[in-house]
């Protein structure tokens, strides 16, 4: 991980609503009927040195071998549009997959998505996935 993610990451940190990952102050209070998860984001760029690198079919495979089996209670995959700068310095638009997780507190979810985010780096030479959580509320109805 290089120094401008870990920088990255201290910032997030510092800002987030997830006080209790970040600092270790009181967790999110819910209000009544609601109950408090953990929302995960991975933020998969698609695109490589040679161009995009994760067609749509390569994706649904990804998606099928490795996301599902580990979450397959739900989730969420939104098409994006996004840029970001790599270790060679260049700033690289890309199409990106944005995938969404909701999972209670505790648990291994983040070592599952630590495990699809180094997967998803390996099986399509990507230099980086961004991982972001936070607290939230969530009511089912």
């Amino acid at each position: 991980m290089t120094s401008r993610w870990i920088a990255w990451a201290f910032v997030f940190c510092s800002a987030a609503t997830l006080a209790s990952a970040c600092s270790g102050t009181p967790a999110l209070n819910c209000p009544q009927g609601s109950e408090r998860w953990v929302e995960y984001q991975l933020f998969m760029g698609r695109s490589g040195p040679a161009g995009e690198i994760v067609d749509d079919e390569s994706w649904e495979a990804f998606l099928d071998e490795e996301v599902t089996p580990r979450f397959p209670d739900g989730l969420t995959v939104i098409d994006g549009q996004g840029q970001w700068r790599g270790s060679d310095g260049a700033i690289k638009q890309e199409r990106s997959k944005l995938l969404v997780i909701l999972a209670p507190p505790g648990g291994d979810a983040r070592q599952r998505l630590d495990e699809i985010s180094q997967e998803y780096k390996l099986r399509f030479d990507q230099e980086a996935v961004l991982q972001t959580f936070d607290e939230t509320c969530i009511t089912f109805l």
